[in-house]
């Protein structure tokens, strides 16, 4: 081991006691890598401590020990970047306040300290004989957070993987911390998806049609991904490439098949490129075990449009909530009520639009069932007031619901409302030509 001040060394007790004063604002980070050690000793020093402000995001950690020693507020303040499983159980007891932002940003506004992080824990792999560690799981803006924040700990956990990136991609050194913790973790947090349902697989069908030999794939989670990497792995299908917000399970099946070689990417060729690992326990061995197969990069490197379009044939494929007759998507919000966050949507739009031969889908169900059994259709007239409009029409190309694909690219505003009423469930299509022809046939 390099030789290091070993005063940094120090209990989780003693570095949330020497980091944290009362109205410091805290980051936790994003996605599975987690400060689990720090959390609890944060959380045991509530009756100290007065207006402590807290940043996270989509945690798959079981619970925030801060926020749910806490509910009444009286210390602790939770905020998230993206709203996932668990801080929606937050959300429904008045536990987290959502602050919307496009991931890419991130980095800026800690940079240029629009935002302000006094304290940032940073969970870090084991290190190596020279003091590097990996970033684990979880990359996400680490690298700038560490130069903006007042203090920094290190919080090492045994369990996450250690691979540590092309040229330190991935990879922070001992000596940037402030202080170091070690201590036993729970096994890491794993994101389990529910199979594809019937839609979900004639929607994985219709988008496996449009996907080339070479394709760099940028895959969401949920049931139409994970359909479409099935089938694309029982296909024909040759070279496909990786450069995603979120590597996952999806990925892997790929590479198994020996679908994903990432053989044709013009930028990081022969190697999978992602931010966030998220998914099962194997895919965490795969990391850890095979680390030379991947670029983890930071947020503003993964999902840099510019960068996306200087590769071919980028096929991004997203989930929607709702979708209008202009192509606006609702992706996250059911009325005011926040169901995630945009993350890495819009990036991806803007660079499967700038790559030759790229195409950014937006897939969803053509309609829901209410409480009361009837449906509803997820293509409507126009999206609510109270819904946040996550992508504009202008950011739209492909729509695909089980009843087809459209690309509303270069269509006016009645040719878009056209084609997607086309692909809307067929009882609700007549009513939304009607709307149409009055809204733009002016």
């Amino acid at each position: 081991m390099l030789n290091l001040d070993r005063s940094k060394f120090v209990t989780p007790e003693v570095a949330a006691e020497k980091a944290v004063h009362s109205g410091c604002w805290v980051d936790y980070g994003f996605g599975g890598g987690y400060p689990e050690l720090m959390d609890r000793a944060l959380a045991a020093r509530k009756e100290q401590l007065a207006d402590v402000k807290i940043r996270g995001g989509l945690v798959l950690h079981p619970r925030i020990e801060a926020v749910e020693c806490d509910p009444e507020q009286t210390t602790f303040h939770y905020y998230s970047w993206h709203i996932g499983d668990y801080e929606r159980k937050l959300q429904s007891r008045g536990l987290v306040q959502f602050m919307p932002t496009m991931l890419r940003s991130l980095p800026y506004l800690y940079r240029d300290r629009h935002i302000r992080c006094d304290v940032a824990f940073v969970p870090v792999s084991l290190p190596d004989n020279q003091g590097y560690c990996g970033l684990g799981i979880s990359n996400y803006a680490w690298h700038t957070i560490i130069k903006s924040a007042h203090t920094v700990v290190f919080e090492i956990n045994e369990k996450l993987p250690k691979l540590q990136g092309i040229s330190g991609s991935h990879q922070v050194h001992l000596s940037e911390a402030d202080y170091i913790v070690e201590g036993e973790h729970e096994p890491l947090p794993q994101r389990v998806y529910r199979e594809p349902s019937p839609v979900d697989l004639k929607i994985a069908e219709l988008v496996v049609k449009e996907i080339p030999d070479g394709a760099v794939l940028s895959l969401g989670v949920g049931g139409v991904p994970f359909a479409i990497a099935n089938m694309l792995a029982e296909s024909d299908i040759k070279d496909l490439g990786c450069h995603t917000g979120t590597i996952s399970d999806a990925f892997m099946c790929l590479y198994q098949r020996g679908k994903l070689t990432n053989a044709r990417k013009e930028i990081d060729r022969g190697y999978s490129t992602w931010n966030l690992a998220m998914g099962s326990q194997e895919i965490y061995d795969w990391l850890d075990r095979e680390p030379e197969l991947f670029h983890p990069g930071d947020v503003d490197y993964v999902h840099a449009p510019d960068r996306i379009g200087q590769m071919s044939n980028v096929i991004s494929i997203n989930g929607g909530i709702e979708l209008d007759l202009m192509g606006q998507e609702n992706a996250e919000s059911a009325s005011t009520r926040q169901l995630s966050g945009i993350g890495g949507q819009l990036d991806f739009l803007e660079g499967a639009f700038r790559s030759k031969g790229g195409k950014g889908f937006i897939c969803l169900n053509a309609t829901h069932q209410k409480k009361d059994g009837t449906l509803k259709s997820n293509i409507v007239p126009c999206i609510s007031g109270e819904s946040t409009v996550s992508a504009p029409r202008t950011m739209t190309q492909c729509v695909a619901t089980e009843y087809g694909v459209v690309k509303l690219s270069g269509l006016s505003l009645l040719e878009r409302a056209k084609a997607m009423a086309s692909i809307a469930h067929p009882d609700f299509r007549e009513e939304l030509l009607q709307y149409a022809f009055v809204a733009f046939s002016r």
